[in-house]
């Protein structure tokens, strides 16, 4: 089987990433590859930042890998927080205080349609291979559910009535912007 890093910390994505794979590919972690530093995210774009992510690893470790950048982008607020939805309320990247911001700055809002989007870069043996995942949806007025992490208990999927955080992991994976970025990420392995 062969081996494949996922650039990430977030032992979420890492478990949901890992289900979807279906032991196609042994996920390994940052951690696996003895990667313990923070990676750089210092571009404008989710796709910049992926990009950034995956490189580094590929520089450094030399080890085929994908990398995501994942933002909610809420159209009353022109796209806000987007590419800085983890750190929306500050460095601390606390789930709890990006929402409460959140659902401060929709209050004068009746719009509250927004969408997640996923950019995952894939680096193989060196070569780039880019994908995207949307799901578009709303954002609840209050927080429901306790299952998820980040935005998952104000987001609620278009064609549904509860939030992200309401459903299990393979209801969520299913129709899930990351999902649907891995499903291509999975259908491009598989192809190989």
């Amino acid at each position: 089987m062969k081996q494949l890093c996922f650039a990430t910390n977030n032992k979420h994505k890492l478990s949901e990433v890992s289900q979807m794979l279906e032991g196609k590919y042994e996920l390994l972690s940052l951690q696996d590859i003895g990667c313990h530093e923070e990676l750089p995210e210092e571009q404008d774009t989710l796709e910049g930042n992926s990009r950034q992510k995956a490189e580094y690893v590929w520089q450094h470790y030399s080890v085929s890998c994908f990398a995501d950048d994942t933002g909610l982008e809420v159209e009353a607020l022109n796209g806000a927080p987007g590419v800085y939805s983890a750190r929306y309320a500050g460095p601390q990247r606390s789930d709890s205080d990006n929402i409460r911001l959140l659902l401060q700055s929709l209050e004068p809002h009746e719009n509250r349609k927004a969408r997640f989007r996923t950019s995952i870069t894939l680096l193989l043996d060196g070569k780039e291979h880019q994908f995207e995942g949307t799901v578009e949806g709303t954002i609840n007025k209050e927080w429901k559910g306790n299952k998820g992490f980040g935005y998952d208990p104000v987001f609620v999927p278009d064609g549904y009535d509860r939030t992200f955080a309401e459903m299990s992991a393979a209801e969520k994976n299913a129709i899930s912007h990351r999902g649907r970025a891995v499903q291509q990420l999975v259908a491009f392995l598989k192809a190989l």
